[in-house]
């Protein structure tokens, strides 16, 4: 999809709002620097959207993830525009309340969640290369305590994820890809893996050609 141009004059508010939401609901959580956001991420959306009978999915445009080099990590407005851009659909909220909140860790994302709203049925969402590195992720244990986790297929990523540690110390509580719409519903820890059309996009790629794209007009 073309971006078309944009001056990111989105007001602080507005970065950091909250998407609405209401008692019941099924949303799916998926965080990320988004940076850039591309149709790789509308298509894992889509993907859980169906597959996972959720009513809404929250892009959670993080501050910067702890695990990745931050130098060149665009401002949190741009990010959030084109993320907004590339949702282009109405059941996708774009939202940095992390930024807002103060929140540099997931656990600590999911925890304030479930304190504000007690009642919604949150999912969090991840791709096979995130399960591959959950590991080292802070307190990923407590986080498979928290809420179900749906992880989606990447390409290169299939059996690195399948035998990762996490993998491997939550298989207990891994559901069947046929189970996949009683997700949302189950008592974590709960997470199944979810296989389906795959996409190649990756934000590191499109850094990459970006770049080579200013450099040749120099």
């Amino acid at each position: 999809m073309k971006l078309s141009p944009s001056r990111f004059r989105i007001a602080p508010s507005g970065l950091t709002r909250l998407p609405r939401v209401a008692s019941g609901m099924r949303i799916g959580l998926y965080g990320g620097s988004f940076n850039p956001a591309h149709a790789g991420h509308r298509h894992v959306s889509l993907l859980a959207l169906k597959r996972l009978g959720l009513d809404r999915i929250w892009w959670i445009v993080t501050p910067g993830n702890p695990l990745k080099d931050t130098g060149e990590l665009a401002t949190t407005a741009m990010r959030v525009e084109e993320a907004r851009q590339v949702s282009d659909d109405p059941r996708i909220d774009v939202t940095a309340f992390e930024e807002g909140i103060g929140a540099r860790y997931t656990v600590d994302t999911l925890a304030y969640l479930k304190r504000r709203y007690p009642n919604v049925r949150f999912v969090w969402i991840m791709g096979a290369d995130n399960l591959a590195s959950f590991h080292r992720w802070r307190d990923w244990r407590r986080i498979a305590r928290m809420m179900p986790i749906a992880v989606i297929d990447r390409p290169g990523w299939t059996l690195k994820a399948a035998r990762s540690k996490s993998a491997a110390a939550l298989a207990d509580s891994r559901i069947d890809e046929a189970d996949a719409k009683a997700l949302p519903g189950l008592k974590p820890p709960a997470w199944i893996f979810l296989h389906g059309p795959r996409s190649h996009l990756s934000s590191t790629q499109l850094r990459r050609l970006r770049r080579t794209s200013v450099n040749g007009r120099r």
